[in-house]
């Protein structure tokens, strides 16, 4: 039995597998570097052990140094998580030669499919459907388009779509650079891509006696940058027979490789519904959630019992209604996804809970009698998280703050749900993808499940637009401020509406949004703010944490929080991050023409080839390649013309905004020289 269990592992999953241990009364061991000294995972744990540095490389990547926590701290059993060293075999038998517990599958499966190439080969024998490879050294017009992808590792990294041979060689050496560095194999195939795909997935659970499980399907079609950002169990619109062909396909992938504990089956689905073989994950997926709310089950509770030897019933539990999960990454869909930092100062997602899935109150794991049945229940709410409110999101791991998931008895009602709860929640700090997976959860074509994984393509500029609110928000952070400096907590209810005053006004910018505003005898008094409408807006009440305001007859309320100079507005039409400008423009240093500014914090990765003071370059040109949060991020050249400063060089830290680069434009070198 185990006893103490250490996660080599941060955030989000290490605090999920935490809940369990606690559950099943199991201590636990968290480990972790200097950047996440103060983490929340670390706070959790019963006993920590330092990674000294904070670069993956130096901590969560270096099985030698959690295998001497492990010992150190008393562990008997290593739980890997998912992502860093969750795949990698040497590690699970540095664990399993160390007499410790490996909560994981045999590191000869892990092996197996480590290499999506040798991974193919075993899964064509076994019957399996797959693309065929391709050779990009013979590829032609015919064969576009194409996708590259890394022969090792996951998440998206070393992944490339080609449509041009003319770039085919370029994008072959950025995918192995790139893949290279994230999973220190630079090893990259080609394959066919499959246009308006569906990525659909099987969980799978397995036995040391024989028995496996094929869990039902995800579908995880709603990516950005081939990363997962919207999944749902089961996968919509499937028939029953080809729901059945992927199930056994699973299963066969894994009797394949002499499989133990979970792991996903990930398949393409051509639009004429025909499956391929995509890859094995051989660990936890990060949207396994939604599998567990669906069967009520509690995957890694499992996943203890199979590392201790335990037996599966022969058959697993039927499923229940329909689950959706959104990750709320740090990060902004309209600047490319850009990741972003700072403090946290609040998450909270009404009426959603942490637990652990087990007290799910349809099915739960029973200690001596397997599963036990219990009754259907409404629309329920959880929150994954590796944050509290107060943490530091940092640039050195990934963007994810937090999983919600909904669960409920039809598809509808669990995407209505998620959305209402999305809308409604708290999410003060950093810029999120809020807005947007709210947005995409309201999609025709998404409610219709009518979608693939060229959805945010198509659709990412609808889906970023400004919203409509926003100028009443900004109305609502000036009124709050102005209550808040004002004597006592809260002004009349009874003020005016928009009119013109002959008298000077206040002003307060946030954003594109100029709000001016005069305080009377009877309180305060808007008189107009930047590109708003001329309906009508009257101020119903006032406090320096809410503000109602009757807009078109309609009276609506908003609560605010300001954090400095960062405004949050939340309200049932929408939640809005502002920022207030400053009264009088600073006349600090600007940068020059050209400049070529980090776009975000993190670490530069790569300069383009051969890439130095003088090279002429295009417009449009990737130079500089800077990683944060486990994304690589191109900077590239704004125009063409001679390339006069280079600041930026591999391996160095830059904080946003930093001088990266200086590109003269050829324009402008031109004006320059004529006399």
């Amino acid at each position: 039995m185990i006893e103490s269990l250490l996660v080599a592992n941060r955030g989000e999953i290490a605090c999920r597998v935490f809940r369990t241990c606690r559950d099943r009364g199991i201590a636990t061991v968290a480990v972790h570097s200097d950047a996440d000294a103060g983490a929340l995972h670390v706070r959790e744990a019963d006993a920590a052990v330092r990674l000294p540095g904070a670069a993956p490389a130096d901590t969560y990547l270096r099985g030698d140094l959690i295998v001497k926590a492990a010992l150190a701290a008393g562990a008997d059993a290593v739980h890997p998580g998912y992502g860093f060293l969750s795949e990698n075999a040497e590690f699970a038998r540095a664990v399993l030669d160390a007499g410790l517990v490996w909560v994981g599958p045999p590191p000869g499966a892990i092996e197996a499919m480590a290499s999506k190439t040798r991974a193919k080969e075993l899964m064509a024998a076994a019957g399996v459907p797959l693309l065929a490879p391709v050779d990009p050294a013979t590829a032609t017009g015919a064969d576009l388009p194409l996708l590259l992808k890394a022969a090792a590792g996951g998440g998206g990294r070393g992944m490339r779509i080609v449509r041009e041979l003319a770039v085919l060689d370029e994008e072959l050496k950025a995918a192995s650079a790139e893949a290279a560095s994230a999973f220190g194999d630079g090893e990259v195939f080609a394959e066919p891509y499959v246009e308006h795909g569906r990525h659909v997935e099987v969980q799978i659970l397995a036995d040391a006696h024989g028995t496996v499980w094929a869990l039902g399907t995800r579908d995880c079609s709603l990516q950005r940058r081939h990363q997962k950002v919207i999944e749902e169990s089961p996968a919509p619109g499937l028939p029953d027979e080809l729901r059945a062909v992927l199930c056994e396909a699973a299963v066969a992938a894994a009797r394949a490789v002499g499989y133990r504990g979970t792991g996903t089956v990930e398949f393409l689905l051509s639009p004429q519904g025909r499956p391929y073989f995509l890859e094995m994950n051989t660990r936890l997926q990060v949207e396994h959630p939604v599998t567990e709310e669906v069967f009520g089950l509690d995957l890694v509770a499992l996943q203890l019992a199979v590392a201790e030897g335990a037996a599966l019933p022969a058959e697993p539990p039927a499923a229940h209604g329909h689950a959706v999960e959104a990750r709320l990454y740090a990060e902004d869909p309209a600047a490319g996804w850009a990741p972003q930092t700072g403090r946290l100062h609040a998450l909270e997602v009404p009426g959603a809970g942490g637990e652990a899935p087990g007290d799910t109150s349809r099915l739960v794991p029973g200690a001596a009698s397997g599963l036990v049945p219990v009754g259907p229940s409404a629309p329920r709410l959880r929150v994954d998280t590796g944050y509290a409110h107060g943490d530091t999101i940092g640039v050195h791991y990934d963007a994810l703050l937090a999983k919600v998931i909904a669960w409920a008895p039809t598809r509808a009602e669990a995407l209505r749900a998620l959305r209402h709860a999305l809308r409604r929640a708290r999410v003060h700090g950093p810029g999120t993808n809020r807005e947007l997976l709210v947005r995409s959860l309201g999609h025709p074509d998404v409610v219709d499940g009518r979608f693939d994984t060229g959805f945010y393509e198509r659709h990412l500029d609808a889906l970023t637009a400004p919203a409509p609110g926003e100028r009443h928000a900004a109305v609502a952070a000036a009124l709050a401020d102005a209550a808040a400096r004002a004597t006592g907590d809260t002004l009349p209810a009874r003020l005016g509406g928009w009119r013109n005053m002959a008298a000077p006004a206040q002003r307060k910018t946030y954003g594109e949004h100029e709000v001016r505003y005069r305080a009377t005898r009877d309180g305060f008094v808007v008189e107009a703010v930047e590109a708003v409408e001329a309906d009508e807006v009257r101020v119903v009440a006032l406090s320096p944490h809410r503000v109602s305001l009757e807009i078109g007859g309609v009276v609506r309320h908003f609560d605010v929080r300001t954090y400095g100079d960062e405004v949050h507005v939340d309200s049932a039409g929408g939640a809005y991050r502002l920022i207030a400008r400053p009264r009088f423009s600073e006349t600090g240093h600007r940068p020059p023409p050209g400049s070529l500014l980090a776009p975000m914090p993190g670490t530069v990765v790569r300069l383009a080839a051969g890439l130095a003071e003088g090279a002429r370059v295009t417009a449009g040109q990737p130079l500089i390649w800077l990683e944060a949060m486990k994304m690589e991020h191109r900077v590239t050249a704004p125009a063409s013309g001679t390339l006069t400063a280079l600041h930026a060089a591999p391996g160095r830290q830059v904080e946003v905004g930093a001088l990266l680069a200086v590109v003269q434009d050829a324009q402008d070198a031109q004006e320059e020289s004529s006399p």
